[in-house]
């Protein structure tokens, strides 16, 4: 008996559960993805608020990044620039090095374009390029 009745109450307690008709929280829109037209140079942006974070803690995140010497940071969602973030005098277009981030990038592009056959990663880069593309002697091009 003693079983019945904890059977009884567990299947009442369970087919009384119903979803919610109203959530509370509501469903987030499906955004497709942005691609930056091949000329000119607009990109389209959206207000960092669009990412539900906490608006009082972007100049924290701005304070870090200047105290860690960061001249550049960016902030991108579904191809949309939502920070873009220029410090110690920089700008969009202030020459930096990239150093390792920029060696992960080429090397992972070119892996892809190997892949697609849009290059042969046997074959000089002057061929893509054409001479000159880089501030070394012809001889360091060419190795």
């Amino acid at each position: 008996m003693k079983h019945s009745i904890i059977i009884f109450l567990s299947l009442t307690v369970l087919f009384s559960c119903k979803k919610d008709e109203n959530p509370t929280t509501p469903a987030i829109p499906v955004e497709s993805m942005y691609f930056p037209a091949l000329s000119g140079t607009a990109w389209e942006t959206k207000p960092i608020s669009s990412l539900g974070w906490k608006q009082d803690s972007i100049q924290s995140l701005k304070d870090y990044l200047i105290q860690k010497n960061t001249k550049s940071f960016m902030i991108i969602q579904n191809g949309r620039i939502v920070m873009e973030e220029y410090f110690d005098g920089h700008t969009s277009t202030t020459n930096w090095e990239w150093n390792s981030a920029g060696k992960t990038l080429v090397s992972a592009t070119i892996g892809m374009a190997q892949q697609e056959s849009v290059v042969n990663i046997n074959n000089k880069v002057s061929n893509y390029l054409g001479t000159g593309w880089t501030s070394m002697p012809l001889a360091k091009e060419n190795m």
